[in-house]
């Protein structure tokens, strides 16, 4: 294959790696489904089995599961460490359920090695989240300023591998380099693939910025670039372990703005709860279903 052509075939699969989750919402809009996949994450059972977390969730509700913490050696669902084969179990699992997996959060890759780690590392996670049927790649970012470039790095060398495979990447605000809406911008600038965009989290926002930056203000900078969001909330000072709608994250606002800047459909995936046992757990993760629903009609 000559070397434009090449070019041009992966061009193709990054915007349709991309899109696929907003061509997915049309489709939805246009037989008069919503446009949203309401969800949650693992996180609030982490310190149980992820086979506990997919149980509450399809009780309370849901219909999509973002794979994330949970009890494990790795303390995730899916890390670089998983096999292929265990992702794919891990994929029948919520199928059974009746789960689709628009999220997964994998950890970080060991680009503290070597780039060609890091690169082997992220081709893994890629690869289990295919394996599991999993939509999106959400990525931490990096902190340390020294392995930011080779982390990027690997994430724009992969992005094309994970477009073959249906795999969108994305980063969140999450602190460090990546904390706020422009942080992540330059970012998506920087690796400069069409698949990899941003997974926003208002809670974050706040709690990364001690409370002074409100994402409403934040939301307007990140036009053009969301694919899914955290749905987070915080209350001060630095706590996001509560019920989304409980905390000072202004949600009709920050929904109204990213719509406003073209995230008209996919993935709202509830990450805290309140804390407490699976009876009020579960109480907890139906409130949010019901919070989110109201809040997207």
């Amino acid at each position: 294959m000559e070397p434009s052509n090449e070019l041009s075939r992966r061009s193709f699969l990054s915007r349709t790696a991309a899109g696929a989750l907003a061509v997915h919402a049309a489709s939805a809009g246009a037989a008069g489904e919503s446009p949203w996949q309401i969800g949650c994450y693992t996180r609030p059972w982490a310190k149980y089995d992820y086979r506990v977390a997919l149980d509450a969730i399809a009780e309370a509700g849901y219909r999509h599961v973002g794979l994330m913490t949970t009890k494990s050696e790795s303390r995730l669902v899916i890390s670089v460490a998983t096999t292929v084969e265990e992702a794919h179990a891990v994929g029948g699992e919520c199928k059974q359920r009746g789960l689709a997996i628009p999220s997964v959060y994998g950890g970080g890759i060991p680009v503290n090695k070597s780039l060609e780690a890091g690169i082997a590392g992220l081709r893994r996670l890629i690869d289990n989240c295919a394996a599991a049927g999993a939509a999106n790649l959400m990525m931490g970012g990096i902190g340390a300023g020294d392995l930011c470039n080779r982390y990027y790095d690997a994430v724009a060398a992969c992005c094309p591998y994970a477009a073959e495979k249906g795999v969108g990447v994305s980063v969140k605000p999450h602190g460090g380099l990546n904390a706020t809406g422009p942080q992540c911008r330059e970012l998506i600038k920087r690796v400069g693939q069409d698949n990899f965009r941003i997974w926003y989290d208002p809670g974050n926002i706040f709690y990364y910025s001690d409370g002074a930056l409100d994402p409403v203000d934040d939301a307007s900078t990140v036009d053009g670039l969301v694919v899914g969001m955290s749905v987070k909330d915080y209350r001060h000072p630095k706590d996001v372990m509560l019920t989304p709608g409980t905390g000072q994250v202004d949600f009709p606002r920050v929904m109204e703005r990213l719509k406003g800047g073209g995230f008209t459909g996919g993935p709202l995936i509830v990450e805290c709860l309140a804390p407490g046992d699976l009876a009020q757990t579960l109480a907890e993760a139906k409130k949010a279903r019901a919070f989110v629903e109201q809040l997207v009609g």
